[in-house]
C-alpha cells in the first residue's frame, strides 16, 4: 500500500486530471459551438448577397422588358420588400452572432485560465489570454498586435450587412414613395434617410449590448495588463 504522502499524491494526480478532462471537453464544445454559429452566419450572409445580386438583375431585366411603365413599379417594389425583410432578419442574426461569438472567446479565455493554474508552465505558451476580461477578449482577438481604431469593427461582416441592408432598405421606401407621388429629389432623400436609419440603428444596438455585458458581467480572472509584445 502507498505512503500517505504518495497517496496524496496520487489522489491529487487524480484530481487534476479529472479536471483537465471536464475543462477539455467544455472548450471544445464551445469550440464546436463557435464554429457552427460562425458558419450559419456566414451561410445566411451568402445567401442575402445572392439573392440581392439576383434581385437587382431582375429588376433590370423587368425594366427593359416593360420599358419601365406598366406593372414594373408593382414588380421591382416587391422584390425589393421582400430583399427587405429578409436582409433585416439577416441582419439581426448576424448582431446576434457577433455577440455570441464574443461570448464564446470569454468562456475559452475563462477555461484557458484555469489551465494556467493547473500548469503554469505549459500556460507560459499561451498567446491568447487567460483573462475573462474585455481585455482578454482583446488579446485573444488580436494577440499578435493591439489593433487601432475601428479596423476590426469596420472589417466585420456585421458592417457589411447592415450596409447592404440600408442600400436595400432606402431602395424600397425610396422607390415606395415615389410611386405614392413624392417628386424625386424628396424620393431619393427619403431613402437616403432611411438607409442612414437603419445604419445608425444597427450600428447603436451592436454597441448597445456590447457595452452593457461589460457593465453587467463580472470576470472570474481579470488580464495582469496588456501583453508586452503589443505596442502603443
Amino acid at each position: 500500500m502507498a505512503t500517505g504522502a504518495d497517496g496524496d499524491e496520487a489522489e491529487s494526480d487524480a484530481v487534476l486530471s479529472r479536471r483537465l478532462q471536464i475543462l477539455a471537453t467544455e472548450h471544445w464544445g464551445l469550440l464546436a459551438a463557435r464554429s457552427t454559429a460562425q458558419s450559419e452566419v456566414l451561410t445566411r450572409i451568402s445567401i442575402y448577397l445572392t439573392l440581392v445580386s439576383a434581385g437587382l438583375v431582375t429588376i433590370g431585366l423587368l425594366g427593359q422588358a416593360t420599358g419601365f411603365r406598366s406593372w414594373f413599379p408593382t414588380a421591382s417594389l416587391s422584390i425589393l420588400g421582400f430583399l427587405t425583410m429578409v436582409g433585416l432578419l439577416t441582419l439581426i442574426r448576424v448582431l446576434l452572432v457577433a455577440e455570441e461569438d464574443m461570448m464564446y472567446v470569454v468562456a475559452m479565455n475563462r477555461i484557458r485560465g484555469a489551465y494556467r493554474e493547473i500548469d503554469p508552465v505549459a500556460a507560459g505558451n499561451f498567446l491568447a489570454a487567460t483573462g475573462d476580461d474585455q481585455l482578454g477578449m482583446s488579446v485573444t482577438y488580436s494577440f499578435l498586435r493591439r489593433r487601432a481604431g475601428p479596423e476590426q469593427l469596420l472589417g466585420s461582416s456585421m458592417i457589411l450587412s447592415i450596409l447592404v441592408t440600408a442600400s436595400v432598405s432606402g431602395m424600397f421606401v425610396g422607390g415606395l414613395s415615389a410611386v405614392l407621388g413624392l417628386p424625386t429629389a424628396a424620393a431619393v432623400t427619403v431613402g437616403v434617410v432611411v438607409g442612414i436609419g437603419v445604419v445608425a440603428g444597427g450600428v447603436l444596438y451592436g454597441g448597445y449590448h456590447f457595452t452593457s455585458t461589460w457593465r453587467e458581467y463580472r470576470p472570474l480572472r481579470r488580464s495582469d495588463g496588456p501583453p508586452s509584445h503589443w505596442t502603443s
